[in-house]
């Protein structure tokens, strides 16, 4: 069966990058290639983060979802911080946002 790959990569400048791939070790390589595109200014590039998905559109879904997040709610993906993803997650809804 094939896997489909959701990815969070840290760029150079700092940035995060998200997107979803079928084959995470050829997207990485044209990635760290590109002559265009959001990550070809922003280099070097860091995989900080991956989850595999049975469906591209399971994969997409996760990507948008990163898209939309915070920078702390990123940084908090990528340490695997749950807690702190679901605090943030309830601050922006109540819009409390302190620590």
């Amino acid at each position: 069966m094939k896997l489909f790959c959701a990815y969070l990569l840290r760029c150079g400048d700092g940035s995060f990058y998200a997107g979803h791939t079928d084959d995470l070790s050829a997207r990485l390589i044209q990635h760290q290639m590109a002559i265009s595109g959001y990550t070809a200014t922003r280099k070097p590039l860091e995989l900080v983060w991956q989850a595999e998905f049975e469906t591209r559109e399971g994969a997409l879904a996760f990507e948008r979802r990163i898209k939309g997040w915070s920078r702390a709610k990123k940084e908090a993906l990528v340490t695997g911080d749950w807690e702190r993803i679901q605090w943030l997650a309830q601050s922006r809804k109540t819009g409390v946002m302190s620590g």
